[in-house]
This record gives C-alpha cells, structure tokens and sequence, in this order.
C-alpha cells in the first residue's frame, strides 16, 4: 500500500520548523512511462513527471522529482515555484 508525506518547511525551504503532512497517494502513469520510456535521455532534470498524484488542498497533483545524481529530491510545484518535498512509502 502506498504512503505520501508532505513535508514543509525545514532546509530545502530555508530552515525553521518543519510540518509533516500524511496525504492519500494514486499512481497515474503518463503515456510515455506506459511504453518503458524516460522523460529526458539521459534520465536526468529538474522538474521530471513521476507516475504519482497526492491529494492536496482538493485537487490531484502531479508529483516532480528534481534529479541529477543517484538519488532525487520528489516535491510538488506550482509554476517553477516548489511548494513542499514529497516522501513516498512502499
């Protein structure tokens, strides 16, 4: 069963207290994961489309991850603007 988390505040934000949310989480996969592609060619980007959608403030919205190394940084957006980090469990 899968949980989301989202996490305001603290260092991504800069600092100060940090506010956990639980939110409900679906997957929804877009037309080009559905085929086994990956959004860019070399895998890597700042605002890369995941497979998932959290709930929050009654809409669903798209999950982003931010990656250029061996681990990203999942998060949603409004416009370029980060709005939260986004903690997904298996």
């Amino acid at each position: 069963m899968l949980a989301a988390y989202l996490q305001f505040g603290g260092a991504v934000f800069g600092g100060g207290p940090m506010l956990t949310q639980s939110v409900p989480i679906k997957e929804v996969l877009l037309p080009w994961q559905e085929k086994g592609l990956s959004y860019t060619a070399t895998g890597y980007g700042r605002k890369i489309p995941t497979s998932y959608k959290v709930f929050w403030e009654r809409k669903w919205r798209r999950v982003y991850c931010c990656i250029y190394s061996n681990s990203g940084t999942c998060y949603l957006a409004k416009g370029s603007d980060w709005i939260c980090t986004v903690d997904v469990y298996n």
